[in-house]
């Protein structure tokens, strides 16, 4: 069974870090491309950072040079490391795997985490 559960969400001041997890259920994770994205009030859901089976990186324009995500295939975790935090990095963030390619790959979101950056 596939579940993905994130942790470390939290209320900070601008300019300060925060480190969010995705704990997968198994070791299934070593085999899917893993995601972050965050949804803001009103907003539609974007995509963050993208990891992919080997270790390439993508980020948005938005978190470029200030996030960092990671994988670590013997944990089944994936980690998210947010410096320089700024209110519009407020929102609720989910991990999402992908298991396999094309457009009928299934995907597997957790219940999110809430990040809020305060001026």
């Amino acid at each position: 069974q596939v579940q993905l559960v994130e942790t470390g969400g939290g209320l900070v001041q601008s300019g300060q870090s925060l480190k969010l997890s995705c704990a997968a259920s198994g070791s299934w994770f070593r085999s899917a491309t893993m995601s972050w994205y965050r949804q803001a009030p009103g907003k539609q859901r974007e995509a963050v950072a993208i990891i992919g089976l080997d270790y390439q990186t993508t980020y948005s324009d938005s978190v470029k040079g200030r996030f960092a995500i990671s994988r670590d295939n013997a944990k089944n975790i994936l980690t998210l490391q947010m410096n320089n935090l700024k209110p519009e990095d407020t929102a609720m963030y989910y991990c999402k795997a992908v298991l396999g390619i094309g457009t009928f790959a299934p995907d597997y979101w957790g219940q999110g985490t809430q990040v809020t950056v305060s001026t």
